[in-house]
């Protein structure tokens, strides 16, 4: 691999990139004088762009999605013999990869017994917010319909889960948005809301859900939606207490707990599903990114036997059942490409590796702490790691954007990709985000921090 475009004149497809491509969270005004970046080619964990320069990729994809790693010659042949054998169908009817792939996925779920199919993270919510609010209107009259959704959080590009999204510089200038979404605190010990810690800060971040619930009423509140592990609003990973809690007030007042295991899902953090780190019972689960590390769109919503009753206890009614459907929930190259990925987790012991190269990556980027003053915490779970930037540790005043991003193009030019909180939190955009592929080796996980050490002694000095 190295990075050789096809076509030798390269030129051709940067200028078709710059007049034709809207590109991702990004703005386009430097491009009237510089080039689009346009990654070529990919392999383990290495990308090549137009240039023909080589990248470790820190963030599996960019937006942690690769788990396995690039070039994977097994998944690309699933999908291609199976796009042969039979590419789409409605989701109406089943599919062969569509059921085999679900089973697999229950053997790894259990409490959980059905998958819907669709195709990105944003629609799989959606389906979860639809089956809230229609089991509002077919047990409680319409009223328990209020969603829950954490500071921080971020689920889905759509008005509803922007709706939902606790990030305000994500949402900024898209409202009115859908009404029935009420926020509740985030769990950021490092910035506690309260003075406590450990156990005792979990534990009351999570009572101040219930705040919220008795509050608004708890017959209105029908789901509360929550990620294991905040990914974009700055890795944060629960303290102690706060999920054990979680699980009893939505028992208690009966609420759906709906679990984003978009960016965790398979893998991320060392258990199939991030919610199994904690001991959690969800009613719901949603997941996207990892589930074909990008080989195909695929997005699922997996429900417990009980949720799923609810849709078929009238079969006389004709407005009974669950009325939606995803058109590429049809899809089979997904679910084929899906089978393959999860193969390969379990042949190549992926989840122990990512384990060990957590405890790798978490050990190096304290070691960092040690040396950089301008590293406020360290915090993460598995492959899934953050490193807060801040001006001054007493008062834990956040770095300047525009340093956190210097940081993260220093690595880039030095070939290492890594990321950074984005058009996420008003002043909070400052946590370097870290989530390479599964496979990731020792000498990987060093490049990165190796990378990062150099590119904060040249932005902070």
């Amino acid at each position: 691999m190295d990075g050789t475009p096809r076509d030798n004149d390269i030129s051709k497809i940067v200028e078709a990139d710059r007049a034709h491509i809207w590109h991702h969270l990004i703005q386009h005004k430097p491009f009237e004088t510089s080039e689009p970046r346009i990654i070529v080619e990919g392999k383990d964990m290495r990308v090549w762009d137009q240039n023909g320069k080589e990248h470790i990729d820190g963030v599996s994809g960019g937006v942690w999605t690769v788990n396995v790693g690039y070039g994977r010659e097994r998944i690309a042949n699933a999908v291609r013999d199976q796009l042969l054998k039979l590419n789409y169908f409605a989701g109406a009817a089943g599919s062969v990869p569509g059921s085999i792939f679900a089973e697999k996925l229950i053997e790894k779920m259990p409490g959980l017994s059905r998958v819907y199919y669709c195709n990105s993270g944003s629609e799989a919510n959606e389906k979860a917010f639809k089956m809230i609010r229609q089991i509002a209107h077919k047990r409680y009259g319409g009223k328990k319909n209020k969603i829950l959704y954490r500071d921080r959080d971020y689920h889905g590009t759509t008005i509803s889960t922007l709706s939902a999204g606790g990030q305000d510089e994500r949402n900024a200038q898209y409202g009115p948005y859908t009404p029935g979404f009420i926020r509740v605190p985030h769990c950021l010990e490092y910035r506690a809301q309260w003075d406590l810690s450990g156990e005792e800060y979990g534990q009351r971040t999570a009572d101040a859900i219930e705040e919220i619930i008795l509050a608004e009423g708890p017959d209105t509140v029908g789901g509360l939606c929550l990620e294991p592990v905040t990914a974009g609003g700055g890795v944060i990973t629960p303290p102690p207490g706060y999920w054990e809690r979680v699980g009893e007030i939505c028992k208690k007042y009966d609420i759906l707990l709906h679990i984003d295991e978009v960016v965790c899902g398979v893998g991320r953090t060392g258990k199939w599903f991030g919610y199994q780190n904690f001991g959690i019972r969800p009613d719901m689960v949603t997941m996207a990114k990892g589930v074909a590390s990008g080989y195909a769109a695929i997005a699922c919503l997996v429900t417990t036997e009980t949720v799923f009753e609810m849709f078929k206890d009238d079969a006389s009614d004709p407005m009974n059942y669950f009325r939606d459907i995803s058109t590429f929930g049809g899809c089979t190259a997904g679910p084929a490409a899906a089978i393959e990925n999860m193969n390969i987790i379990e042949e190549e012991n992926l989840l122990e590796n990512t384990l060990a190269m957590g405890e790798r990556l978490m050990s190096n980027l304290w070691n960092l702490y040690e040396k950089h003053e301008v590293i406020g915490d360290v915090r993460g779970a598995g492959l899934f790691c953050g490193a807060e930037l801040v001006s001054d540790r007493r008062d834990k005043t956040p770095a300047e954007e525009k340093l956190v991003q210097a940081v993260v193009a220093d690595c880039m030019a030095q070939g290492i990709i890594i990321g950074a909180t984005n058009r996420s939190l008003p002043g909070l955009n400052n946590t370097l985000c870290f989530s390479p592929a599964l496979i990731a080796t020792p000498d990987d996980i060093d490049a990165i921090t190796e990378a990062v050490d150099s590119a904060l002694s040249r932005v902070f000095g």
